[in-house]
């Protein structure tokens, strides 16, 4: 790899460090602050009415990061007209969508007693259908946020576009903040943030309109026939929050259903630390992703091959380095994180540490296929492998407990590695032999210290980019 890939790697892990500490640091002052300001049940009532919303971003989930792997795969290979093409038409299709939403959204809050049906008590009919409105509107947004963020991606400024992306969405949580501070009910508080959403998607596209220079926002170089081919690669990514849900809320209702509901609650608080690996995985996982794009779409092998090969390489070096301090540490950080309630098995979490080291290998192997839209066999593999391990759970927790559904965790694992690893080492024209020896050696020049030694070199040629 040259300095500038190594270069572009770094800043892009940087990057995605940077949100996914902005995500957790939301997460943390959110509960305390609103809690502060609202009585308990009435942010309880928030929560689940600013639920409801999110499910709207399946229907156009995958139609931003499709798009993005094509203008990516095209801009490499110097076709600038194509990636317009690409992008103007899942512009018009991701509003046409939007605006078919937001339209069927209307009438169901119109007719429908939204607070009734969700159970809100605290929250008036007039203010819980408003709430689901702004909110969704925001989300729906959110989807031509991302076409933007992927903008970005095809000329290689991926990191810049996620810490804007990252920086707007700490803006509207300040804002949203200071509704609540200022003694803002739920209504005004969902207001607030639709629309500096609004405004920050606005705002991006003014952004991109003047970073990126073939981007034009019209419809002449829109079709249909360019809509179609991204219809069916961006449904497949819907199965993949279909088979996270199956993998997480799925299992635990078959542990509940076997054991009972003290048994979940054993289950889950080992799952959430043992998370803990798989979220160091997924940072490795999307700070590749970009390069392997652009790699593959320059028709570059050899690289493809190589970035390939590291990002395996790491994901798993960083898996093992993580499962260890967590097979030392968690046992006791259980014990306190829960003040005892929940009693530490150092078997169940060594159990589920292991499943995310089987995890980490596919996971990262299979970035490969989605960052060239070749994955909407695998996305169908995942869902079929989640409901079996749903299954295999409950008759495995009824036989053996919670090591036997911590066990049957392995299943969904273990086939998406008998499935992802052929497929993507095909697309690389890599041999399994010749890879499994790749991920023994360490090379020298992917040392931590002397990749930010470059980047702290190159840093005036990157701004220039």
């Amino acid at each position: 790899m040259d300095s500038h890939v190594k270069r572009r790697l770094v800043w892009s892990f940087l990057s995605s460090w940077i949100a996914r500490i902005s995500s957790t640091v939301i997460q943390l002052v959110q509960l305390p602050v609103f809690l502060h300001y609202w009585t308990m049940p009435l942010y309880g009532d928030w929560l689940i009415v600013s639920a409801v919303p999110t499910y709207l971003s399946f229907s156009t989930t995958g139609f931003g990061t499709v798009a993005g792997n094509q203008m990516t795969m095209m801009f490499a290979r110097d076709d600038h007209a194509g990636a317009l093409h690409v992008f103007q038409s899942c512009w018009w299709l991701i509003a046409g969508l939007c605006s078919t939403l937001i339209l069927l959204l209307s009438g169901a809050l119109y007719f429908l007693p939204a607070a009734r049906l969700l159970g809100i008590h605290n929250i008036a009919e007039g203010d819980t259908k408003w709430i689901v409105f702004y909110l969704g509107v925001s989300i729906l947004l959110g989807q031509l946020e991302q076409l933007l963020q992927s903008a970005y991606r095809s000329i290689m400024r991926y990191a810049y576009g996620t810490f804007v992306k990252t920086l707007m969405s700490l803006t509207a949580f300040a804002l949203t903040l200071v509704a609540v501070v200022l003694h803002q009910g739920p209504r005004t508080t969902a207001l607030v943030y639709a629309c500096a959403n609004v405004a920050g998607t606005i705002f991006l596209a003014l952004l991109a309109k003047r970073d990126i220079r073939w981007i034009e926002f019209g419809w002449s170089h829109a079709s249909l026939a360019k809509m179609r081919t991204m219809v069916r690669p961006a449904l497949a990514f819907m199965c993949f929050p279909i088979g996270n849900s199956l993998n997480l809320a799925g299992t635990q209702m078959a542990v509940n259903y076997a054991m009972g509901a003290t048994s979940v609650v054993i289950f889950s608080a080992a799952r959430t630390v043992s998370r803990a690996a798989l979220q160091m995985v997924q940072l490795v996982n999307s700070t590749f992703e970009p390069e392997l794009t652009i790699a593959f779409g320059a028709r570059k092998t050899d690289l493809t091959r190589t970035l390939h090969r590291r990002a395996c390489q790491l994901a798993l070096l960083v898996a093992l380095v993580v499962v260890i301090g967590l097979i030392t540490v968690g046992p006791w950080f259980l014990t306190h994180w829960t003040s005892g309630h929940v009693p530490p098995s150092r078997g169940l979490l060594s159990i589920l540490l292991l499943v995310v080291v089987f995890f980490a290998l596919w996971s990262t192997s299979s970035t490969l296929m989605t960052a060239t839209n070749q994955h909407q066999r695998m996305a169908v593999v995942y869902v079929i492998a989640t409901t079996l391990t749903c299954a295999v759970c409950y008759f495995s927790a009824s036989w053996k407990g919670l090591y036997g559904a911590g066990a049957a965790l392995l299943i969904s694992e273990l086939a998406m590695n008998l499935y992802v690893l052929p497929n993507s080492l095909r697309i690389a024209q890599d041999t399994f032999p010749d890879f499994m020896a790749s991920l023994l050696v360490y090379p020298a020049s992917l040392k931590p210290a002397q990749l930010l030694a470059g980047l702290r070199r190159s840093r005036p040629s990157l701004e220039a980019e």
